[in-house]
């Protein structure tokens, strides 16, 4: 058995646009739910959400079956919780708030094992089938995504020389973070918070990086992907139920007294 291709991965490098959605649910038969839909990506939060690794485990075993490539953010770059992700095969991680090249650096490190890095090793995980992928040791480092987080002022300021970093796969720019570092919380969608957010953006992509983001508008995602954005997420699964179901009983309610 061989270490197959991260897809996700292999469309980034190769400049092709991957749509995704966000899952914050923590529940594997919710993401079985939308597993079928057929987004190119999905990301498992960590970070803002009730999800342990017992979740995420689940979820990776549901995209298993599916053409979605799920990936995972960590709350933190916790070198024990990263290696802990990755052992249970997560395919990419994203880092969030990372502020500058050294912080991605030790991203990166988190990610690899010695001497490139220091993740720890273990013969048999679910990441190489219990011991069964015999190049996953060669390989993994080339099928990983690591993607990190510009998500204040500083950061994106910061965003060439955090993307020139050894093996930083793509840029992620965190909307709703800086437009609060810049005084505008729960404002993510204000023009001045993309202008913000724009340039830098841009100039990754004309330096061929990949970039991408969260937003809960599909036509401003759209959008993003016309101006060279790689990998948008347009929504999450919390967001769909909310939403969903807020709709359903306001139509049910329409012309009541």
């Amino acid at each position: 058995m061989t270490l197959p291709v991260n897809p996700f991965l292999q469309a980034i490098r190769a400049g092709k646009p991957q749509i995704g959605l966000w899952l914050t649910l923590a529940d594997a038969f919710a993401a079985e739910i939308v597993a079928g839909a057929g987004f190119d990506w999905v990301l498992i939060d960590m970070e803002h959400s009730p999800g342990d690794y017992n979740s995420v485990t689940a979820q990776l075993q549901v995209f298993a079956a599916h053409a979605t490539t799920p990936l995972v953010r960590p709350d933190w770059n916790d070198l024990v919780k990263v290696k802990r992700l990755l052992d249970a095969g997560a395919p990419g991680l994203l880092f969030p708030m990372v502020q500058n090249a050294e912080e991605a650096a030790a991203a990166v490190a988190a990610t690899r094992y010695p001497p490139r890095g220091i993740r720890g090793v273990a013969g048999s995980t679910r990441a190489n089938a219990f011991g069964r992928i015999k190049d996953y040791f060669e390989r993994i480092e080339d099928e990983t995504a690591v993607l990190v987080q510009a998500e204040t002022c500083a950061a994106v300021a910061k965003a060439e020389a955090i993307a020139d970093t050894d093996g930083v796969d793509g840029v992620f720019f965190g909307p709703a973070d800086i437009a609060a570092d810049m005084g505008f919380l729960g404002q993510p969608m204000r023009d001045d918070v993309w202008a913000t957010i724009l340039p830098a953006a841009k100039r990754l992509i004309a330096r061929g990086v990949p970039v991408g983001t969260l937003v809960m508008d599909p036509d401003f995602a759209r959008r993003l992907l016309g101006e060279g954005f790689t990998f948008v997420a347009c929504g999450s699964d919390a967001g769909l139920l909310a939403h969903g179901s807020d709709s359903l009983l306001g139509r049910m309610r329409e012309g009541q007294s």
